[in-house]
């Protein structure tokens, strides 16, 4: 009896350690690369002083990993390798962006030297949005002081806790009337939009409906969900939108979930989300999923044969520069697949010009940008969210369909509706009082306390 229970203590410990080294093993390779990617993100592509970027926010985000990884960043790409045992690259291309390669290696990579595609000049003496000029007149001082609380670190001081506000941003009837940056920032810094692109990823689909070239209410074409007896292949695109398709993905805080393997250890992005199984019927569960936003994002390519640089054209030609948005691109993935969930840079400007276009019903100038009926689509509440608190791809503030007391932003209009991304990305959509408000910074830790709700509701008093 003495030596089956000193076996089963023995093979019991042998399997912790086993268990322990393979999750250590994910967790130093999820670290690596998300040093790899988000340090070129923020220094290749938004212009920030890459080891002030690693020490305030990378290091922080990745947390204790970071004195284990050692970062090199050059022109044209960032390194991070972790004891010797594993290195990650991030590669940045022309009108590309960062592009992360969990293995190091350029082999298979789409497009390796970019896309060099014309975009439209804005004039700078121009007004915005149809131009390059800031706000016309001094903010008035209720607005101003608004946003100096916005830009306000939390007292007492907590090392653990920063807001780190890099832009505000306020529209207001279709007016910039302030804005303010952080030092390092200004209204020339493409800023990066964590989940805030799953907003943008929407647009893109309307006007792909719109177009023919995806179906809103069909089976999607997805390769791995392909045969009739797959419980997956009746999942609609309307369904994916809505995060009620029923994929399981573990979108939770930590090392190792499924998030965290997508962004930072694959190269197809869409293709590991796309294994996932089913873990409910469709339109029975809300779940919110990176992942199912970069399937949609692989549709989206495959419509174009699954040519990353026609998609490209097509974002700037629909979307991006008819709106003025000249600045905008998502960052793809080493397959080709544009990170529909997570990587979409433009500059603070350009997220208020893409707020206004959904304030304006799709409209711009005249020209219907997004398909009529496409804003109150994505603004209407998925049956299955709790607390009307999601629509297509956008956050709403509807609140529960017995209660409106009950909603995300209980100091906010019910009208409400935002893109919002992780670290406190925000664009802020209020039609009754006329306002769009972007705050974009490098909050830690993720918790809401950002003070961008706060933020919102000061503006629409001082507004009012």
């Amino acid at each position: 009896m003495r030596r089956l229970i000193t076996l089963a203590v023995t093979l019991g410990l042998l399997a912790a350690i086993i268990v322990g080294a393979r999750w250590l093993w994910i967790a130093t390779h999820v670290a690596a690369g998300y040093a790899a990617k988000v340090t070129c993100s923020l220094a290749l592509n938004s212009g920030q002083d890459a080891a002030q970027v690693y020490r305030d926010y990378v290091s922080r985000e990745i947390a204790p990993l970071g004195p284990v990884l050692h970062v090199a960043v050059s022109d044209q790409d960032t390194e991070a390798s972790a004891l010797g045992l594993l290195r990650v690259r991030a590669v940045y291309r022309r009108g590309l962006g960062c592009t992360l390669l969990p293995d190091g290696s350029e082999d298979g990579m789409r497009l390796p030297h970019g896309v060099d595609l014309p975009r439209r000049a804005l004039d700078a003496t121009v007004p915005w949005p149809d131009g390059g000029a800031g706000p016309a007149a001094t903010a008035p001082p209720e607005v101003a002081a608004a946003i100096e609380r916005a830009f306000r670190e939390p007292e007492p001081p907590d090392p653990q806790r920063l807001r780190q506000t890099k832009a505000v941003v306020v529209v207001q009837d279709g007016r910039l009337i302030a804005e303010r940056y952080a030092p390092g920032y200004g209204p020339d810094k493409p800023m990066l939009s964590w989940s805030m692109a799953k907003s943008v990823t929407a647009a893109m689909v309307g006007i792909a409906v719109a177009d023919g070239r995806l179906a809103l209410r069909e089976s999607v074409p997805v390769p791995e969900w392909s045969a009739p007896s797959d419980p997956r292949h009746a999942i609609t695109l309307d369904q994916l939108l809505r995060m009620s398709s029923g994929l399981a993905f573990d979108e939770h805080q930590g090392a190792i979930n499924d998030v965290s393997r997508m962004l930072f250890t694959k190269n197809d992005m869409g293709a590991f989300a796309a294994s996932t199984p089913l873990e409910a019927p469709p339109d029975t569960k809300w779940s919110y999923s990176s992942g199912t936003a970069n399937v949609i994002a692989r549709l989206l390519r495959d419509s174009f044969g699954g040519d990353l640089t026609a998609f490209v054209r097509y974002a700037n030609e629909r979307l991006f520069d008819p709106v003025g948005m000249t600045s905008a691109f998502f960052e793809p993935d080493a397959s080709g697949t544009p990170i529909g969930s997570s990587f979409v840079f433009m500059t603070a400007r350009d997220w208020a010009r893409f707020g206004e276009l959904h304030r304006g019903d799709g409209m711009w100038n005249g020209q219907r940008i997004l398909p009529d009926g496409w804003v109150r689509y994505v603004t209407t509440p998925t049956p299955a969210a709790p607390e009307g608190r999601y629509g297509a791809l956008w956050w709403l503030n509807a609140g529960a369909p017995n209660d409106r007391a009950q909603r995300m932003w209980p100091g906010l209009p019910t009208d409400a509706y935002a893109a919002r991304g992780h670290s406190g990305q925000y664009v802020v959509v209020v039609p009754s009082a006329k306002l769009v408000v972007v705050r974009l910074g490098l909050s830690i830790p993720d918790d809401g306390s950002d003070g961008t709700p706060e933020l919102v509701a000061d503006l629409i008093r001082a507004l009012r």
